[in-house]
């Protein structure tokens, strides 16, 4: 179950000081999928195997998280299953300095209507959604 935050490098770079992330993230996932396939469901609907993928949508950050959900349907497959995640909550120096000004607040309804908008769009129709969202 691996998570999934951003859709680009330099938002990565900036706020997860993770250099390199969209191809490390992507390779990591064709990897995953590689070894265990889409998420199974058994008769009493517990996952004994396969990939389920969580998004964290980040605030300003929507073509971003459409680029995690077009890589997951066009690379990995449209029966993947995605947890998109609304609960983005800034902390710690998020909240407080200016450096984080783009990230400094939740998530907004819109925001996250047309992620999920586009997951579907894009062939996506195995999500666990946050419903206090839509």
């Amino acid at each position: 179950m691996p998570d999934v935050k951003w859709g680009e490098d330099a938002a990565a770079a900036r706020y997860s000081k993770a250099p390199n992330y969209w191809s490390n993230v992507t390779d990591s996932l064709r990897e995953m999928h590689r070894q265990v396939g889409d998420l199974r469901l058994d008769d009493t609907g517990l996952a004994p195997g396969g990939l389920l993928v969580r998004h964290l949508v980040m605030p300003n950050h929507v073509e971003s998280a459409k680029r995690v959900l077009e890589f997951l349907a066009a690379e990995i497959s449209t029966g993947t299953f995605v947890d998109v995640m609304a609960q983005y909550q800034p902390h710690y120096k998020a909240a407080e300095e200016e450096f984080y000004a783009e990230i400094d607040r939740p998530i907004t309804a819109e925001e996250y209507a047309a992620v999920v908008d586009h997951a579907r769009d894009v062939g996506l129709e195995r999500l666990y959604l946050d419903r206090s969202m839509l």
